[in-house]
């Protein structure tokens, strides 16, 4: 019999975990490509989560919090082997399997149309009409993601897209396509939080990190969606009666925490070596959001 045996140690992970519920009506970031909204914040801005002892804050963790379908970003695009058309900006997605099956009104195909023909273009349609549903003002769904200030290069004016520009949606040929394709992964190579979503997957965006969803419903099947969480380095040891939380919204580069949005106004342990934070934020009545601090799970004998 031989005998087989390893030797060494691991670290343990020594930080927390902060489980969060932001609600709805926490104000959005405006479209990568259209004019900031009514309270929406700038499309070039973060949250930064903190602890607050006293005057001091303590920086935790910065996030931003995204509309799951941005059809005005020049980089809402498929990706991928198993997409018919690399790089196609998913809001020409119906028009273009219209063209590739010639099959513009789903209910009277023309006599040679295929059955495998008449599936892509109903399922075409159906994605179409989702893709709308997700990226709605009132009804869509919103993502808790990673925090970036990278932005993406200038949208031509034509598809005749000069090097360094990306061509515009409307553009759909092949050239077109690939070139918007290599135009946003060179964005994404260069900046692993820089975020974009999809319709395919609501938290497997194409790039970035989604942390979770901002309280709602989920407008395809009805079915509720919310939470988010962060891992941090930062174990939130010693938190106490004077411990609090706020979460602030600052322009990319601003000086300052920026502008207090949610304010912690209830701490709780109803555990040992976990917090419950009750958040107040915006509006009248006032929103309310949700933390669920874990403190230093590499030394935790009573959750696992």
């Amino acid at each position: 019999m031989v005998a087989l045996g390893t030797a060494g140690c691991i670290d343990a992970f020594t930080g927390s975990n902060v489980q969060i519920e932001l609600p709805a009506g926490t104000p959005v970031q405006a479209r990568v490509g259209g004019a900031q909204g009514q309270s929406e914040l700038p499309a070039n801005s973060h949250y930064t989560l903190y602890r607050v002892e006293g005057t001091e804050l303590t920086e935790l963790v910065r996030f931003e919090v995204h509309r799951l379908v941005d059809l005005s970003s020049p980089c809402f695009i498929d990706v991928g082997e198993h997409v018919p058309h690399p790089g196609l900006h998913v809001s020409q997605f119906a028009a273009k399997i219209a063209e590739d099956t010639g099959i513009t009104d789903v209910a009277n195909p023309p006599p040679g149309a295929t059955e495998p023909q008449k599936i892509a273009i109903a399922t075409a349609q159906t994605r179409q009409h989702n893709i709308e549903a997700l990226a709605a003002d009132l009804g869509g769904v919103q993502a808790i993601t990673s925090a970036s200030t990278s932005t993406y290069p200038q949208v031509a004016a034509s598809c005749a897209a000069a090097p360094g520009e990306i061509p515009p949606a409307m553009c759909t040929d092949d050239a077109s396509n690939a070139g918007r394709l290599a135009a946003c992964q060179t964005v994404w190579d260069q900046d692993a939080a820089m975020w974009e979503g999809t319709d395919r997957v609501l938290t497997a965006p194409l790039h970035g990190t989604t942390y979770g969803l901002v309280d709602g419903n989920n407008p395809i099947n009805g079915s509720p969606v919310d939470g988010g969480q962060f891992f941090l380095d930062n174990p939130l040891t010693g938190i106490g009666a004077a411990t609090g939380f706020a979460i602030y919204a600052q322009v990319d580069g601003g000086t300052g925490p920026g502008t207090k949005i949610f304010q912690s106004v209830q701490v709780s342990a109803p555990t040992r070596g976990v917090t419950h934070v009750v958040l107040l934020g915006p509006g009248s009545p006032a929103i309310t959001g949700f933390l669920a601090v874990f403190s230093d799970i590499g030394d935790d004998s009573v959750q696992f």
